[in-house]
């Protein structure tokens, strides 16, 4: 497993207390945002998302038409493991 800047950036914003949330509309669309604590809510593609699940790294509650994620065991193990380099977006 290769984590790319963002997966990480989304890892450690997880951890440090973000919701990461998917927003389906009617026609099935689905935006993926980070919403932070004190802030606005940031997009994060859709691949970095699908990445980080499909590595068992998050999971969802599978809601509609909001879903929201959370760090697994696993997630919060490669947490651990990660060292943050600051001021880059999350795609």
């Amino acid at each position: 497993m290769r984590l790319s800047g963002a997966h990480q950036r989304v890892l450690l914003a997880l951890a440090r207390g973000h919701a990461l949330k998917s927003h389906r509309d009617v026609n099935g669309g689905k935006v993926y945002q980070l919403h932070a604590l004190d802030g606005p809510a940031e997009t994060v593609a859709r691949s970095t998302v699908e990445y980080l699940q499909d590595h068992g790294l998050i999971d969802s509650n599978k809601k509609f038409p909001v879903a929201t994620y959370w760090l697994t065991e696993t997630g919060k193990v490669v947490v651990g493991t990660i060292r943050p380099r600051p001021g880059r977006g999350l795609r």
